[in-house]
């Protein structure tokens, strides 16, 4: 099978709200190598204590910052000293901030957090709720009128994976195929990488792929916000439950600085502002990392690792 790396440049869906309007000054985007000196809007260059947070720029660099500033505002109205996003395209280069000290915390997917704890000894912080839930599962797509009832009707298709160490995007699907006995690399005719669970559902809606594999809970917030939209597409299968995406740090993260993030993140929801910033990122609530809701995705990692 041919694999074919294709960043697909479509138009991405309203799929988190917008928080409360920020209350510090706002953090410019850096999408080069991360240094002591952050840069703000007004052009001021802050020394001094900093809090890197790193995250997978899943939709657009602009649209990222919008959805986690709230976020930023809060950790650094708590923390008394700026926070700043460090945007990378793929969560191997957030792994790779965090297991070289380039970034404090980040917000990594389930399958990254599984890879960083096996491979360098990435610690939960916090595990977000969301619906009442901490788990999240794959969702196998397909244009509504495609007859295909589960991922094994589609071998010879073409398919969108989202990133290579996406656990919903990824890790899933090729685990589906490999349990049952199929070749994942040459199973599918075409298979490209999105870099988005947003352009994955709208390449499937307009035809771009035959298929994909999106997280469930961008797919049903997308759903609910797109009724046109979930009109063209529909689930035809699903991947076990895993734990949702982590709030995460590195081997190199202060102990005392992780104790107070993860106290901080912990009550986020007993605050105003707070609540605002959760609000704009999709979650009720943090609450305590369940390590029995990683138990089963770590088996499908070990399984599946030398596929992906």
């Amino acid at each position: 099978m041919r694999k074919v790396l294709m960043a697909i440049w479509i138009a991405l869906l309203p799929v988190l709200a917008t928080g409360c309007a920020a209350t510090q000054p706002a953090v410019t985007v850096r999408l080069g190598d991360p240094d002591p000196a952050v840069t703000i809007k007004n052009k001021q260059i802050v020394e001094g204590p900093v809090l890197r947070v790193a995250v997978s720029s899943i939709l657009s660099p602009k649209e990222t910052l919008t959805v986690y500033q709230p976020l930023l505002d809060y950790l650094s109205g708590q923390l008394g000293y700026p926070v700043v996003l460090l945007q990378r395209r793929t969560y191997r280069e957030v792994n790779d901030l965090l297991q070289n000290g380039g970034a404090d915390v980040a917000f990594v997917c389930s399958g990254g957090y599984v890879a960083g704890s096996q491979m360098f000894g990435m610690e939960i912080l916090a595990q977000p709720e969301v619906n009442g839930r901490n788990t999240y599962q794959s969702y196998i797509i397909v244009q509504a009128e495609n007859a295909a009832r589960n991922i094994f009707a589609l071998q010879g298709k073409t398919f969108a994976f989202t990133d290579p160490m996406s656990f919903s995007g990824r890790i899933a699907p090729v685990y589906m195929l490999v349990s049952r006995g199929f070749d994942s690399d040459n199973f599918f005719s075409r298979t490209f990488y999105t870099y988005s669970h947003d352009n994955s559902i709208r390449a499937v809606a307009d035809g771009i792929v035959e298929a994909a594999a999106v997280d469930s809970m961008v797919y049903d917030r997308a759903a609910l916000q797109n009724q046109e939209l979930a009109q063209r597409v529909k689930v035809i299968d699903r991947s076990p439950l895993v734990g949702n995406p982590p709030v995460v740090a590195g081997p190199h993260t202060d102990e005392r600085l992780k104790n107070r993030l993860r106290a901080l993140l912990l009550a986020m929801h007993e605050d105003k502002a707070g609540k605002a910033a959760l609000k704009s990122l999709g979650y009720d609530r943090f609450v305590q990392p369940d390590e029995a809701t990683y138990v089963e995705l770590k088996s499908i990692w070990l399984m599946v690792r030398n596929k992906l």
